[in-house]
């Protein structure tokens, strides 16, 4: 038990706690993060990055009045252990435990479920314009966003309408010099000129003491003190980015000096008008191999042992290999045969482990950081030249490109091709992560090809595929270990699903990575005497029509098993081609993900829990050719 964690029930706690106090209160949540990372693989190096910021900010403000909004989420464990829920903190990522993310279902201190970079400041601005208008000018208002996510777009566009808006709003800029890998781009760079700057701070500091002692009197004196600051800072280039914008630029601070962090947030709560406040931290601060590398300890597995000062000592060995595996290296082979194909990721190059692309095809390589709408428009272009380029990113983040897929890709018909890496349940990541959406959204625009490899036989011929594709296509798998059906593989042609055995009963027809549970499911329904077969659907746009619409025709119960939602899904799909062949498909059965967002858990039992495993889909399967053979017997009788 953790002496003074335990008896911090509320952020008020904190200030009981005098400055050694406070030392020894952030080594125990350091402590407490290696303790649950002994137990299961969860976010790590970022949350022992923000233990100190978390603790000033909180003994600062009073987030039950004032606002506070993390961007992104997944830094958010601090602030779990000192917001009231310590004593359920073992729960964290597992199924009805505490998410691993901001959840407002927890605590009055989360506001939003923040799980896509990016959108702090703009809400944290909403929030603030709201309390304004309501007559709740008091309360302050605040978002910590990362050097990662500030390059997103929608940061920008936000600090443009804050500082025109002029409402007193700080923003906190952590600077890590990472993403989940080390971060890119030019506005990085900028940033580690800021963080080389210190020459300003101490000569703003000598001015201001100095500038008194001169015979000036007035404003004159205020206005000469106002011109060689902001001629010092012009030169040095610190935070003139953010002054321009609107914003006062107050920094760089070292984030892990609570004391001096406490005095400074005193100081810019009294500001009037937008504040930027730049802080930087070190990813993985206190544990010597995460701070030595950020990019494995972002996410680790889980601590097999850990030593005296939180050394770790071992990690437990994954398992199998992956579909994010065997897609990269699909990719590093299409580049290897066609100078043509490059690839682009948005900050996740070690989330879909393109870190062997990265070395062996620099020149072909384009991490863009958290610019998902920047990527694919980018791809455009590439594509309009003649490239045949990748765009390999997570069907939850893909979400934030949709009208450059609309506008910039599907309307051109330019050949680009999506991988989304996360498509279906994300598992202990939850509702921000699960990628339940893109089959909707991709397939409701012309040109685009929708389809999904059903086992790890279908990756490599897909991908080969996708990329003598005249247009748009996308291929979606799920994180998780790769499956394969063991089967005479049929060829990869546009539009044309794959029979691995016909039945007179039921007929599953699977979309993805599913099939192999379909034929389990197959296989146990047949040991029953039931006569089943599977169909691997391959392609959801354009929709194998005849194969698919002629086993709903002849089998006694079609079942469209699929791992995203079943609001417009392949189902939904399935029920078109159905409706306008003029086939009855009233014993048309969908499983797939509900119309309602999932909670988060492993991504077994939350697909045991929506009917998606063996046992899920043979009750279906059963409980429907019962009540069809019932009703047969007794229209006989």
């Amino acid at each position: 038990m953790s002496e003074l964690l335990s008896q911090i029930h509320s952020p008020a706690d904190l200030h009981k706690l005098n400055d050694d106090q406070l030392r020894q209160l952030a080594q125990e949540m350091r402590d407490e993060l290696v303790r649950v990372l002994m137990k299961r693989s969860a976010h790590f190096g970022s949350n022992l990055g923000v233990v100190e910021l978390c603790l000033a900010l909180h003994l600062t403000f009073d987030f039950r009045k004032d606002r506070l909004i993390w961007d992104t989420g997944h830094q958010i464990y601090p602030h779990k252990l000192i917001t009231g829920r310590y004593q359920n903190f073992d729960t964290i990522r597992t199924r009805g435990g505490l998410m691993g993310y901001p959840n407002p279902a927890e605590s009055e201190y989360d506001l939003f479920m923040t799980g896509h970079a990016g959108c702090s400041v703009s809400t944290v601005l909403g929030l603030k314009s709201a309390d304004d208008l309501l007559g709740e000018s008091d309360r302050k208002a605040v978002a910590v966003v990362g050097d990662g996510a500030l390059v997103s777009g929608i940061v920008f566009e936000a600090l443009n309408n804050a500082g025109y808006l002029k409402k007193d709003l700080l923003v906190i800029l952590n600077d890590n010099k990472m993403s989940i890998c080390p971060r890119v781009g030019s506005i990085g760079s900028y940033l580690d000129q800021c963080r080389m700057s210190s020459v300003y701070t101490g000569s703003k500091k000598a001015i201001s003491e100095f500038l008194p002692r001169i015979p000036l009197v007035g404003k004159f004196a205020h206005r000469t003190l106002e011109g060689v600051r902001d001629r010092l800072k012009a030169v040095l280039k610190q935070g003139a980015l953010f002054e321009k914008l609107g914003f006062r630029y107050y920094g760089p601070v070292n984030g892990h000096d609570l004391p001096t962090l406490r005095r400074i947030l005193q100081d810019v709560k009294q500001i009037r008008g937008p504040v930027l406040l730049h802080v930087f931290t070190e990813k993985g601060h206190g544990v010597p191999q995460a701070s030595a590398d950020p990019v494995t300890y972002h996410a680790p597995p889980v601590f097999e042992e850990v030593g005296p000062n939180r050394h770790i000592r071992s990690l437990k060995k994954g398992g199998g290999r992956s579909y994010t595996d065997v897609v990269s290296a699909a990719i590093a082979q299409a580049m290897e045969s066609d100078p043509r194909v490059t690839v682009m990721t948005a900050g996740m190059c070690q989330g879909n482990k393109l870190e062997g692309v990265r070395e062996r095809f620099p020149d072909r390589f384009f991490d863009v950081g958290i610019c998902e709408s920047h990527a694919v428009a980018f791809a455009a272009g590439q594509a309009k030249a003649g490239l045949r380029p990748i765009v390999d990113i997570y069907s939850t983040f893909l979400q934030r490109s949709f009208d450059q897929i609309f506008q910039e890709v599907a309307l051109q018909n330019l050949p680009v091709v999506f991988t989304m890496d996360r498509a279906g349940l994300a598992g202990p990541d939850g509702p921000t992560h699960h990628g339940c959406f893109d089959i909707p959204y991709m397939r409701l625009f012309p040109n685009i090809t929708v389809m999904a490899p059903g086992d790890e036989s279908d990756v490599a011929p897909m991908l080969q595929f996708a990329l003598q594709h005249s247009g748009p296509i996308s291929l979606r798998y799920p994180k998780a270990s790769v499956e394969q059906v063991e089967r005479s593989v049929a060829p990869i042609e546009l539009g044309k699903a794959e029979v691995w055995g016909w039945g007179e009963d039921a007929m599953l027809i699977a979309f993805g990575a599913l099939f192999p549970a379909c034929v389990r499911a197959a296989r146990k329904l047949r040991e029953e005497g039931f006569s089943v077969g599977v169909i691997n659907a391959r392609f959801c746009k354009p929709l194998d029509r005849e194969t698919i619409v002629r086993a709903v025709e002849q089998a006694t119960l079609a079942v469209t098993v699929e791992e995203g939602t079943l609001e417009g899904g392949f189902g939904s799909a399935v029920l078109e081609a159905c409706n306008n062949a003029g086939v009855d498909a009233r014993h048309v059965v969908r499983l797939g993900i509900p119309d309602r967002f999932i909670e988060h858990a492993e991504r077994g039992d939350l697909l045991a829990s929506l009917g998606l495993d063996v046992p899920g889909i043979c009750e279906v399967v059963r409980q429907r050719l019962g009540a069809s053979r019932e009703l047969l017997a007794r229209s006989d009788r």
